[in-house]
């Protein structure tokens, strides 16, 4: 994606996916057209280095995304997390325009489809525990019969990283902004909120 340095932060890639971990997964389909699956993503985290992060998730079998995987393993996964306009009224300077604050990763990944019952059991049950982990006792009780099956009907897999990029536009190359930024921010809707929380990170306000 277009990165200008400002916006460049790779420390922050892990903190974008883990709370917003629902993804757009990209690959070109048997004709050279980009395919997409939107899909929630499990972040493993490496405990020295982020590069060898691994990333879990799965589709369904009948997806013909995992054919296409399955052929041409590498993919891009996009993440996003809050967004919202901003107003040129944040400059003292009215010769300005609108523009857009938003979150944003992309990773470049190389997709390995894991086999067998005992793997994809892992897998679900890892997402189980950051979405609802009440549930995990839910899905040992159900009869095997029926896990099995579920198990079956899907394609998972993990997603070592080839290259990773993060960008957090908030303005950052334009300080006489942030305070006013901030304000409307603070007092907006549930993704304003977000973004004017993240400025806070990033030391653009106290």
């Amino acid at each position: 994606m277009y990165l200008p340095k400002q916006f460049d932060h790779p420390a922050h890639a892990r903190s974008i996916i883990r709370e917003h971990p629902f993804a757009s997964l990209i690959s070109n389909d048997d004709v050279g057209f980009p395919f997409v699956t939107h899909l929630p993503v499990k972040l493993m985290a490496h405990a020295e280095d982020p590069q060898q992060d691994v990333l879990l998730g799965h589709v369904a079998k009948s997806n013909p995304h995992a054919n296409f995987l399955s052929k041409r393993p590498e993919a891009l996964l996009t993440f996003v997390g809050p967004q919202a306009y901003m107003s040129p009224s944040v400059y003292p300077d009215l010769v300005k325009v609108p523009t857009w604050s938003y979150l944003a990763v992309h990773v470049k990944v190389k997709v390995t489809l894991l086999e067998g019952e005992v793997a994809k059991d892992a897998l679900l049950k890892q997402l189980i525990s950051d979405h609802e982990p009440a549930y995990a006792d839910q899905w040992r009780s159900l009869p095997d019969t029926f896990t099995q099956s579920m198990l079956n009907a899907i394609a998972a897999f993990d997603m070592s990283i080839i290259e990773i990029q993060t960008k957090v536009k908030l303005n950052q190359h334009r300080p006489e902004s942030h305070a006013a930024m901030f304000a409307k921010y603070i007092a907006g809707n549930a993704s304003e909120k977000q973004l004017a929380l993240w400025m806070r990170r990033l030391g653009m306000v106290a």
